[in-house]
């Protein structure tokens, strides 16, 4: 298969986190074909995107006027307008684009939008809320969900396994994580080996089961 990282990328809905993602990518220099319904929104942005224009992508024969079906991967990031959100994306499924992204606001639009062909789907305020009610309640750094039940946390490593070599810990046998890369004061994050041995102002990034994380970064 192709590397499809470089090509062109469809945006449709230019609130904040759409026009923010556009400009992203087109700051990183992805092609991007920007598309809302508003167009004072619209105006505004059209000296920042190259491609960026006034649309209603509820309208399939807009969307293949625009050549939204020549496009590989697309991004539904209408907010709070549900119907236009869901019918949106089921009209990309319809023109079989084959790598769709769609924000949701909760749970059941989430899984609404996977039922009428969306193959990813963003809940950014939810994964915020959660990501910083674990920063709030522990030791943590910062904290990433990697799957559904698994994460990565930064955190510092507990008294016990200070000066002790990670291959002779048994960390991950007690507590069911691993070290996986480990930053020593004022120096660069580097690789944890069996042979690295943590001093207590090192800053480590370990990975593991949620449960598991959180319990290890409780350690004192």
């Amino acid at each position: 298969m192709a590397d499809s990282r470089n090509d062109p990328v469809v945006v449709i809905g230019l609130g904040r986190f759409g026009s923010s993602l556009a400009l992203e990518l087109t700051r990183r220099g992805t092609e991007v074909l920007a598309i809302d319904s508003r167009p004072k929104l619209v105006q505004s942005l059209s000296g920042q995107l190259t491609h960026v224009v006034v649309a209603d992508s509820t309208d399939l024969e807009a969307l293949r006027q625009l050549g939204v079906p020549d496009f590989y991967r697309a991004v539904v990031a209408i907010g709070t307008e549900l119907e236009a959100s869901i019918l949106t994306t089921s009209l990309l499924a319809e023109l079989e684009i084959d790598d769709i992204w769609a924000r949701a606001v909760n749970h059941e639009h989430a899984r609404i939008l996977q039922r009428v062909g969306a193959h990813h789907v963003l809940l950014p305020e939810h994964d915020m809320g959660e990501r910083l009610a674990h920063l709030l309640n522990g030791r943590m750094f910062d904290y990433m969900e990697v799957d559904e039940n698994y994460a990565l946390v930064k955190t510092r490593p507990p008294h016990e396994y200070i000066g002790v070599p990670l291959g002779e810990s048994n960390l991950r046998r007690k507590y069911g994580v691993t070290v996986v890369c480990v930053k020593g004061k004022d120096e660069e994050f580097t690789y944890a080996g069996a042979g690295t041995v943590l001093a207590y102002d090192d800053i480590i990034v370990i990975a593991g089961k949620i449960k598991q994380v959180e319990r290890f970064a409780e350690l004192p």
